[in-house]
C-alpha cells in the first residue's frame, strides 16, 4: 500500500538557456551537461546559481550516443560514433574552457606528451583521452568512491582504473589503466553501474549484482581449473572470439526469449530472485581477466554474487511484451560519520551502506548489497515510468507527462548500520518494511529524460502534439491539486517543442515542517490515526537522513583521491547549508511526536515510546505533562505511556521529581498498575513522594491481595521516612531475616540507588547498618549473587554507606564482613580469587600496622575455619610470632595464618635462622610447617619458598616428600 500526501517537496523550477535543442542531459560536479540533439556539441551550465549560467562549451569528435560525468576526477566519459565506428573518450580539465582557452589535447590512453610542449609551466587545457576496445561499448558508469570507469560491451565487462600521472614537478594529468576484464558469456548489459567494488549490470529482463573481493594471502588462481589453455599465444586472448562463449551466448539467448512449441504458444522463463549464495546457481559463469601492470599484486581478487533477479513479461499490468523492459539500474551509496578507508587500494571511502535500484514500466525495486543483501523496498507506479533516479532522501519517477515523488528507506536501513542502539530500549527508528508514501504528481508535457545532482532534479521535455489530448486528460485527473509552480508553457506559447527544467527541491526542514502541519489534520479526527503516526515517521526519517549525511551543517576532511579531496567531490564544502543545530532540534521534536503517537497506544508497538521520548531528550516531568489524558484508556494514559513510565523510574534516572508529579505517578499506579506500585516507592525519582501518599496506596493494595515481602518492606521504609520507628518495626517484624533477605532482591532500590560509579544507600540501608548489620551485609550478597549488583559497586556501597563511622584501617569493617560473606557464599571462581586477594590484604595491613582498636566482625576465624573451605587450620606456630607485649588483632592474624599461610613461612625461617637454631619452639614450629607445606605444595612452588642462604640441607627431607607424594597423586 501506498500512502498519498499532498506534501510539496519541489521549491522553484527554472528552464536553462539552451540554443539548440537537448539530445542527452547528465549532471554532476554542481554542473548540467547538454549534449545538442546533434550530438556533436556539449554545454555545461552551473546548477547552483539563478538562470542556471553557462560555464562552457566544446565540441566532441563525433557523435555522443552516451554521456556520464564521474564526481571523482571531475571528468566526462562518452560513447561516440563517427563514420558507423564507436569510440569511448573521456574529457578531462573540461571547466578550462570556461575562460575561453582554445588548447586542447588529444591523446590515447596511458599516453603523454613528454616534449618540449609539456615543459616549463603546466599547460592549462582539455584533454580528450582516447579509450581503446576490442568489443563495442554499448554503456558506461563511474565509480563515485574511486572514481574507476566501468564499460559494459556485448560479451563482457571492462574496468579501467582511474590514476593520476605526474609528469614532472608541477605537473600530473589523470589517466586510465584497463586492469580488468570479466567475461560474461551469455549477458549483454544494456546498463551497468559500479561503487565501492560492486558491480551491477542489467540485460532486458535480468539484473546481476557482484563483488569484488580480495581474499588476504591469496594466491592469484584465476580460475585455472575452469580455463582452457592459450593455445594463441601471439594474439591476445580478449581478442579472440571464443567459439565456446558464443555458443554459451546464444542457448541464454533463446533461452530467454522463450520458444514455440507446437500448438504455437510462447513459453517464457518464471520470475527469479537469488539472494546472496544463492545467486551463484544463476547460471551465469564469471571470468576475470588482469591485463592491468598490477596484475600480480592485485591479483588474488574473487567474485562474490550478490543478487541476481530474472523477470518475465507481466501481462497483467498493462505491459506488453515489447514494453515489459528494465530501466533505470543505478548505486547509490550512503556516507555517514563512522566512514572506513576502502580498502581497495587505499582509495576512497567506503560507504556506510550501498543500495541498487532497477525499475520495469510500473514497479521499482530497491535493495540493500552492503553487509547482507535484502530488498528493502517495492514501488508501484500508478502510470509506466520512463526513468527513475534515487536520491537520499526520494525516488523521483516520470512518466510520460508527470514528475512523481516517492519516499525511501535508506536512512531507516543506514541509521541502523551505523548506530547498533537501534532498536532497542535505548534508541528507535522507523522500520525498514514501513509503508511507502508518494508526496506530488507534477505536470509536465512530454517527459523524456531525468537526472539530477543533490537538490535540483532536471527534466527534459519533448511535446508531441499527437499526445495533447493525453496531456489533458492526466491534468483533469489532478486538476484538484495545488502545485507552487508556474504551469509549464505549451509548446506554442514558447515557441519550440521542447524544454529543459531545473526544478529544485524543498529544504528538507521546511518539508518536515509542512509534514508535521499535515498530520495535524488526521489528529483532529482521529489521534490514534494511523495515518498520522505513518507521516510522523516519513517526516522522521527525513530528518534523520539529512542528519546522517556529513555533508550538512559538519563538513569533514576527506582523504585525498586522484588528486582531488573526497569531500569536495561528494560536494561537500565549508558552507553550512543547513544549521545542524536546527535539524537536531527538529529531530528530538519529532522524537516527542513519535513518543506521543506510540504513548497513546494499546498495541503492540506501545513500547517504542520509550526509545523515542529518550532520543527526545524531555524530562521526565515533561512527558508526564504531555500524556495528561491524551488516551481513552480508564486511568487516562496508554499502555505506551505507562512502558515509558515504569523503564524510566527502574532505570533509575537522575531526574527528582517534584512531590506533586511523585504524588501524581503514585496515583497513576494506583489506578492502572497497583501491583508496581512497591517497585515505584523504591525508585530514587520519587524520593520526594508524600510517605503519608505511598503508605495509603500500598494499604490499599494490601487490602486487595495477599502482603508480599517487598509490599511490607517498602511500607517499612516509607515509616523510616516519617521518623515512626514503632511502625517501621511493626512491619520488620512481621517476616523473618530470610524472607527479607528474598525481599530485597525482589527490590533492590530499597537499600541502594544508581549503577557504577554513583552508588548512594537509602535511609532504610544506613538504619541497617546501625541496628542490623548482619542482614545487611546478607542482603548484599544475595544481590551479589543474583547479578543484581557487582562487587565494585558493593564496595562503592560500603564505603559510602560507612564514611561517617571510623573503622580501622584496610577498609570499613562492614565492607571486610561483606568480602567474608561473599567469599562463603560464591561459587565464582574469579570472584573467589578476586576476595582472596582483598581479603589477605586488609589481614596483612591490619596485622602490620599493629592496628589494637577492636572491632568486632560478624564472622570470627572459627566460624570461617569451620564453615568456609578457603580457611584451613590453625597452627601453633602462630602464636610465636605474635610477641605478647605487642598489640595484634588476633582474629586478624589467625585468618591470615588461615587464609595465606604459605605467606607466613619465609617470615618463621628468618625468625628461626636469627636465633641460629637455638630456640626450639621456634624450630619445632618450622619443623611442623615443613610439614603442612611438603602436603599443601607442589616440588617447584616448595623450592621457590626455600631461602637461598645455603640451608637447603635442613629441608631435602620435606622436599623428597613433597616429590614423593606428587608422584604417587
Amino acid at each position: 500500500m501506498v500512502h498519498v500526501y499532498n506534501c510539496h517537496p519541489f521549491a522553484s523550477q527554472q528552464i536553462v538557456p539552451t540554443e539548440q535543442e537537448p539530445g542527452l542531459v547528465c549532471c554532476g560536479g554542481g554542473a548540467l551537461f547538454v549534449v545538442s540533439a546533434g550530438g556533436c556539441k556539449i554545454e555545461a551550465f552551473q546548477l547552483g546559481e539563478e538562470g542556471c549560467p553557462l560555464i562552457c562549451r566544446f565540441a566532441t569528435m563525433g557523435t555522443v550516443q552516451s554521456i556520464l560525468h564521474s564526481e571523482i576526477g571531475d571528468y566526462l566519459v562518452t560513447i561516440e560514433e563517427k563514420n558507423n565506428a564507436p569510440y569511448l573518450r573521456a574529457y578531462t580539465n573540461w571547466r578550462y574552457q570556461a575562460a575561453e582557452k582554445t588548447r586542447v589535447g588529444v591523446r590515447l590512453l596511458g599516453h603523454f606528451l613528454r616534449g618540449s610542449s609539456m615543459r616549463g609551466a603546466p599547460k592549462e587545457q582539455m584533454e580528450i583521452i582516447e579509450i581503446p576496445l576490442f568489443e563495442r561499448p554499448l554503456c558506461v558508469a563511474c565509480c563515485g568512491v574511486t572514481g574507476d570507469l566501468l564499460v559494459g560491451c556485448p560479451k563482457s565487462l571492462v574496468l579501467f582504473s582511474l590514476k593520476r600521472q605526474a609528469l614532472n614537478d608541477k605537473l600530473s594529468i589523470l589517466d586510465f589503466e584497463r586492469c580488468l576484464i570479466i567475461h560474461l558469456p551469455g549477458l549483454s548489459p544494456q546498463q551497468v553501474a559500479i561503487c565501492a567494488g560492486y558491480i551491477a549490470l542489467q540485460t532486458e529482463l535480468e539484473v546481476l549484482v557482484v563483488k569484488l573481493e580480495r581474499l588476504p594471502g591469496a594466491a592469484f588462481t584465476q580460475k585455472s581449473a575452469d580455463k582452457k589453455p592459450q593455445d594463441h599465444s601471439l594474439v591476445p586472448q580478449d581478442m579472440i572470439t571464443g567459439a565456446e562463449h558464443d555458443n554459451e551466448t546464444e542457448g541464454r539467448r533463446e533461452g530467454l526469449a522463450g520458444h514455440r512449441d507446437h500448438d504455437d504458444f510462447f513459453i517464457f522463463p518464471k520470475h527469479q530472485e537469488l539472494l546472496g549464495d544463492r545467486a551463484k546457481d544463476c547460471g551465469v559463469k564469471i571470468s576475470l581477466e588482469w591485463t592491468g601492470m598490477e596484475s600480480e599484486a592485485r591479483g588474488n581478487l574473487i567474485i562474490t554474487y550478490i543478487l541476481y533477479r530474472r523477470f518475465a513479461p507481466d501481462f497483467f499490468q498493462d505491459c506488453s511484451v515489447e514494453e515489459t523492459h528494465l530501466h533505470s539500474l543505478q548505486f547509490h551509496p550512503v556516507f555517514t560519520s563512522n566512514q572506513e578507508v576502502c580498502v581497495e587500494g587505499g582509495r576512497g571511502v567506503e560507504p556506510t551502506c550501498l543500495f541498487c535500484f532497477f525499475s520495469l514500466p510500473k514497479t521499482g525495486y530497491l535493495y540493500s548489497v552492503r553487509g547482507g543483501v535484502q530488498m528493502v523496498s517495492a514501488y508501484q507506479y500508478p502510470e509506466k515510468a520512463q526513468q527513475a533516479v534515487l536520491t537520499d532522501l526520494f525516488l523521483h519517477i516520470i512518466t510520460k507527462n508527470a514528475l512523481q515523488c516517492f519516499s525511501v528507506r535508506c536512512a531507516a536501513v543506514a541509521a541502523r548500520a551505523e548506530d547498533p542502539y537501534i532498536d532497542t530500549t535505548m534508541k528507535a527508528c522507523p522500520p525498514i518494511t514501513m509503508e511507502l508514501c508518494a508526496l506530488r504528481i507534477q505536470l509536465f508535457i512530454g517527459l523524456k529524460a531525468l537526472c539530477h545532482y543533490r537538490h535540483h532534479i532536471v527534466l527534459l521535455t519533448t511535446a508531441d502534439v499527437e499526445t495533447r489530448e493525453d496531456t489533458e486528460r492526466t491534468a483533469r485527473r489532478v486538476m484538484n491539486r495545488k502545485s507552487p509552480f508556474t504551469k509549464p508553457q505549451n509548446p506554442s506559447e514558447m515557441g519550440h517543442g521542447w524544454n529543459l527544467y531545473v526544478v529544485n527541491t524543498v529544504p528538507p526542514l521546511q518539508l518536515y515542517n509542512e509534514m508535521v502541519e499535515y498530520s495535524k489534520t488526521y489528529e483532529e479526527t482521529n489521534p490514534l490515526s494511523h495515518s498520522r503516526l505513518h507521516l510522523l515517521s516519513e517526516a522522521h526519517l527525513l530528518l534523520r537522513a539529512t542528519l546522517l549525511d556529513p555533508r550538512v551543517g559538519n563538513p569533514v576532511e576527506r582523504p585525498q583521491t586522484t588528486g582531488q579531496n573526497l569531500a569536495q567531490a561528494l560536494g561537500y564544502n565549508t558552507t553550512r547549508t543547513t544549521d545542524r543545530q536546527e535539524l537536531q532540534q527538529a529531530f528530538q521534536e519529532s522524537c516527542a511526536q513519535l513518543g506521543d503517537c506510540f504513548s497513546r497506544f494499546d498495541k503492540r508497538d506501545c513500547h517504542l515510546a520509550l526509545p523515542y521520548y529518550k532520543m527526545s531528550g524531555l524530562s521526565l516531568t515533561e512527558v508526564i505533562s504531555r500524556n495528561r489524558g491524551l488516551s481513552n484508556s480508564l486511568c487516562g494514559y496508554g499502555k505506551g505511556f505507562l512502558f515509558f513510565l515504569k523503564h524510566s523510574l527502574y532505570e533509575e534516572t537522575l531526574e527528582l521529581l517534584t512531590e506533586e508529579t511523585a504524588n501524581e505517578v503514585l496515583d497513576i499506579f494506583g489506578v492502572a498498575e497497583p501491583s508496581q506500585l512497591p517497585h515505584v516507592i523504591a525508585s530514587p525519582s520519587m524520593a520526594r513522594a508524600s510517605p503519608d501518599c505511598g503508605l495509603a496506596h500500598l494499604e490499599r493494595l494490601e487490602s486487595i491481595g495477599a502482603p508480599s515481602v517487598p509490599l511490607t518492606l517498602s511500607k517499612a521504609a516509607l515509616a523510616l521516612r516519617m521518623a515512626d520507628l514503632q511502625l517501621y518495626r511493626q512491619h520488620m517484624d512481621r517476616h523473618t531475616e530470610m524472607l527479607q533477605v528474598y525481599g530485597f532482591i525482589e527490590e533492590a532500590k530499597l537499600l541502594l540507588h544508581g549503577r557504577g560509579d554513583t552508588v548512594v544507600p537509602t535511609l532504610l540501608a544506613r538504619h541497617l547498618r546501625d541496628n542490623q548489620d548482619g542482614l545487611l551485609v546478607a542482603a548484599m550478597v544475595a544481590l551479589h549473587e543474583n547479578d543484581k549488583v557487582k562487587l565494585d559497586e558493593a564496595d562503592l556501597f560500603f564505603q559510602e554507606l560507612c564514611g561517617d563511622v571510623s573503622g580501622p584501617q584496610g577498609g570499613p569493617q562492614l565492607l571486610v564482613d561483606f568480602w567474608e560473606a561473599l567469599l562463603m557464599a560464591s561459587s565464582q571462581e574469579a570472584v573467589i580469587q578476586e576476595l582472596l586477594f582483598r581479603l589477605t590484604t586488609v589481614y596483612i595491613d591490619r596485622v602490620t600496622r599493629r592496628d589494637g582498636r577492636g572491632f568486632k566482625p560478624l564472622k570470627s576465624a572459627d566460624d570461617l575455619i569451620n564453615w568456609c573451605s578457603h580457611y584451613g587450620s590453625l597452627y601453633p606456630w602462630v602464636s610465636i610470632l605474635t610477641p605478647a607485649h605487642v598489640n595484634i588483632i588476633p582474629e586478624d592474624l589467625h585468618k591470615l595464618q588461615a587464609l595465606w599461610w604459605q605467606k607466613l613461612f619465609p617470615e618463621l625461617c628468618e625468625r628461626t635462622r636469627a636465633t641460629q637454631g637455638e630456640n626450639t619452639i621456634l624450630l619445632a614450629a618450622l619443623k611442623e610447617t615443613l610439614v603442612v607445606v611438603a602436603m599443601e605444595l607442589n616440588p617447584l612452588e616448595l623450592l621457590d619458598l626455600l631461602p637461598d642462604d645455603g640451608t637447603v640441607h635442613f629441608f631435602l627431607p620435606h622436599l623428597l616428600e613433597c616429590s614423593q607424594r606428587n608422584l604417587m597423586m
